[in-house]
C-alpha cells in the first residue's frame, strides 16, 4: 500500500492528516518451530510482506480504529478497552493498549488506519505485525522511549490476552529486531540474540502457500504447550534442574516415556531434536557449508513437525514432497503453527522460476489446488515510513 493511498484513507475515515507512518515487517522463521514457547531456540528474519499504519493522537478518550483491508471501523473508549468475543481483528490494537496501561503508561484516544500485503493465515505472523507496528507508534507518538524487547513483550501478552493465543516470543521479536540481508538466532530463555548474514545472491526463499487453515490450528497450538508442560513435569521428578525442555536430553526423555506415554515423549524429544537443528544450522552458516547440507536440515524439521509434533498436514505434506523433485530446491519444511499456511523453501536463485512451475503444476494435479508463492527479501524490523515511499 503506497503511502499516499494510506494517508487519503487515513484522512478520508478522520478527517485529518496522520502525524506518524511506519511499517512493520511479517516473519519467517528458517529452523526452530514449537521451540520459543519451550525457552529454545528459533531463528526468524523479517520479510519484505508489511502492514503500513497511519497514526495520530486525536485528543480525546477514544480510540478509533480503521481496518482498510477488511474495510471496516471500531471505535471503543480507552476506558472500556475489553477481549472481544468471537476473534476479532481490533483485539490485536486493544491488547496492546492494555499492555501499554499496564506498563504505566497514559494511553490517549488515537486514530489509527492500516493495511498491507502480509497474507492473513499463511503463517507470516500478520498479527504480531499489527501488535508490534501499533506498539512501537503509540510509543512513538506518546514518547515512551521503550525499547524493542519491551515492545515485543507487550505485544506477546496481547496475543495471548486478547487473542487467546499462547505463543512464544518469536513473531513479535522478529517483526521488531529484523535486519535487511540477516537472520537472527533468538535464544528464547536467555533473550540473547545474534545476525548471522543470509547472502541471498545465491539462493532465495521462497514460501508456497497451501491455502489452508485448519480450524483445529489455535486449539491444538494450545494443547501442544501443555503436553510439553506435563513431559517437564515428569522430568523433573528424576532431575530437578529440568525448567522447560531446553534442559532436558534425549537420553532424560527416553527414560521417562514409559510415564510419559507415547504421545508426550514424541512432543519431548521433537523439541530438544529442534533446538539441536537450530545450532547445526548457525554453524553451518558459519562455517560456509553447502546449501544441500543446510536444506538436509529443514527436510529433518518438517519429518519432526509432521511425525512427533504432529502439526503438519496434507497439504503441507504435499507441497514438501513436491519440493524434493523441485528444480533448484535444497530443503523445505513447513513454518509456522501447523495445520495450513506456508511451506518455506530454500531455492537456488537461478532455479527460482521453474520451481515456482514446479510447485504449482504439481499442486494443482496432486490436490486440485491453487499455489499462491511469494519470493522473499529479508527486510529491516518496524520503523518510521518516509511519506516519498
Amino acid at each position: 500500500m503506497e503511502t499516499s493511498v494510506l494517508t487519503a484513507a487515513f484522512e478520508r475515515h478522520f478527517g485529518a492528516a496522520p502525524a506518524l507512518l511506519l511499517r512493520a515487517p511479517g516473519r519467517i522463521n528458517l529452523i526452530g518451530e514449537h521451540t520459543d514457547y519451550n525457552d529454545g531456540l528459533v531463528l526468524p528474519a523479517a520479510i519484505d510482506k508489511e502492514i503500513r499504519f497511519a497514526m495520530r493522537l486525536n485528543g480525546t478518550d477514544r480510540i478509533r480504529l480503521a481496518a482498510l483491508d477488511l474495510d471496516d471501523t471500531y471505535e471503543v473508549a480507552v476506558a472500556d478497552i475489553a477481549p472481544i468475543p468471537g476473534g476479532h481483528w481490533a483485539n490485536y490494537q486493544l491488547g496492546v493498549v492494555a499492555g501499554l496501561l499496564r506498563h504505566g503508561a497514559e494511553v490517549p484516544g488515537f486514530d489509527c488506519a492500516f493495511g498491507g500485503n502480509v497474507p492473513n493465515g499463511a503463517g507470516l505472523s500478520s498479527s504480531a505485525a499489527v501488535e508490534c507496528g501499533v506498539a512501537w507508534g503509540l510509543s512513538e507518538l506518546l514518547k515512551l522511549n521503550l525499547d524493542r524487547m519491551t515492545l515485543a513483550h507487550i505485544a506477546q501478552k496481547a496475543e495471548h490476552e486478547y487473542a487467546k493465543v499462547m505463543c512464544g516470543l518469536m513473531d513479535q521479536f522478529a517483526s521488531l529486531f529484523g535486519r535487511g540481508g540477516h537472520v537472527v538466532e533468538l535464544d528464547c530463555r536467555s533473550l540473547e540474540y545474534g545476525y548471522f548474514p543470509f547472502n541471498t545472491d545465491d539462493c532465495r526463499v521462497v514460501l508456497c502457500n497451501s491455502g489452508v487453515k485448519h480450524a483445529l490450528g489455535d486449539s491444538e497450538y494450545n494443547t501442544r504447550r501443555e503436553e510439553c508442560a506435563k513431559g517437564v513435569a515428569i522430568l523433573q521428578k528424576a532431575n530437578p534442574a529440568i525448567t522447560s525442555l531446553r534442559d532436558a536430553t534425549l537420553p532424560e526423555i527416553e527414560a521417562a516415556a514409559a510415564e510419559m506415554g507415547e504421545v508426550v515423549a514424541r512432543r519431548c524429544r521433537y523439541v530438544v531434536e529442534e533446538n539441536q537443528r537450530v545450532r547445526d544450522f548457525t554453524a553451518a552458516l558459519g562455517a560456509g557449508r553447502s546449501l544441500a547440507e543446510v536444506g538436509e536440515l529443514l527436510y529433518a524439521s518438517h519429518a519432526g513437525l509432521r511425525d512427533d509434533y504432529e502439526v503438519s498436514c496434507k497439504e503441507l505434506d504435499v507441497l514438501v514432497e513436491l519440493s524434493r523433485q523441485a528444480p533448484g530446491c535444497y530443503g523445505a519444511r513447513m513454518m509456522g503453527g501447523g495445520f495450513g499456511g506456508c511451506t518455506l523453501n530454500l531455492v537456488a536463485t537461478n532455479d527460482v522460476k521453474a520451481f515456482l512451475t514446479h510447485m504449482k503444476e504439481g499442486y494443482q494435479r496432486e490436490l486440485g489446488l491453487k499455489l499462491d508463492t511469494y519470493v522473499t527479501t529479508l527486510a529491516d524490523g518496524v520503523g518510521e515510513l518516509l511519506n516519498e515511499d
